[in-house]
């Protein structure tokens, strides 16, 4: 592998402390992108997502957003695993765990790996934490890959001043075509939000390890994104 990875440990505020995933590109230096996690962990998916973007060339740190409940948590898409994480799920509060990740983005500044801007990109639960991150102005560019609640927080819409990329699945059973048209309308004034509708795919077509995996659809997405980043970071 030409790129290296730890676990870095991640200042909270308050006295409180948790753990990210970090890789590292080749160079050793690069812009910096948060992978924020779907509701299973850190798992090994989420690793590889991040050890891809260092392959990018970015300084690539994937939060443990679950740590207030449980650290460390790793789950599989099916069965009790599933059951797990929606119920971790239900623990979250969206605006704390965005603060959580505004701090993550702090320590990835901080880094001496990390040069220039920073990024988030975010999948399912994390596309909506990445939407808010951008709102919050911890990050110069965003994007949420099937972000689900984005159109319940729509009040937060105005305060984004940041490059943004949507990326949508056609059947997300998860979210419907509805709600993207919420967040379309939402965001049709804003000049640097785009959007991307990816025809006869599901929710989760970028995870590999999910039946919901179509490999066109995700080459296509991660090939958006990282002509984004690059345009923007």
């Amino acid at each position: 592998m030409s790129v290296t990875t730890r676990w870095i440990d991640i200042d909270a505020g308050g006295g409180e402390h948790y753990d990210g995933y970090l890789a590292l590109p080749r160079a050793g230096k690069g812009p910096g992108v948060i992978i924020v996690q779907e509701i299973f962990g850190v798992n090994a998916h989420i690793r590889s997502v991040a050890e891809q973007y260092a392959l990018a060339g970015y300084v690539a740190l994937a939060p443990d957003i679950f740590w207030r409940s449980e650290r460390r948590v790793e789950l599989g898409y099916e069965g009790a695993d599933r059951d797990k994480a929606l119920a971790l799920l239900k623990q979250v509060d969206a605006d704390q765990t965005a603060a959580d990740l505004g701090a993550a983005a702090k320590v990835l500044r901080a880094l001496p790996e990390t040069s220039g801007k920073i990024g988030a990109v975010g999948f399912c639960f994390g596309g909506q934490l990445t939407y808010l991150m951008a709102a919050r102005g911890s990050v110069d560019a965003a994007v949420a890959y099937y972000g689900g609640g984005i159109q319940n927080k729509l009040d937060e819409a105005d305060k984004v001043r940041v490059p943004m990329l949507f990326h949508y699945a056609e059947h997300d059973s998860s979210i419907p075509q509805a709600a993207v048209a919420q967040v379309r309308q939402r965001f049709a004034s804003h000049a640097n939000a785009a959007f991307y509708d990816y025809a006869g795919v599901g929710h989760g077509f970028n995870c590999s390890d999910r039946s919901a995996y179509d490999q066109h659809a995700s080459a296509l997405a991660h090939g958006r994104t990282l002509e984004f980043l690059s345009s923007n970071l």
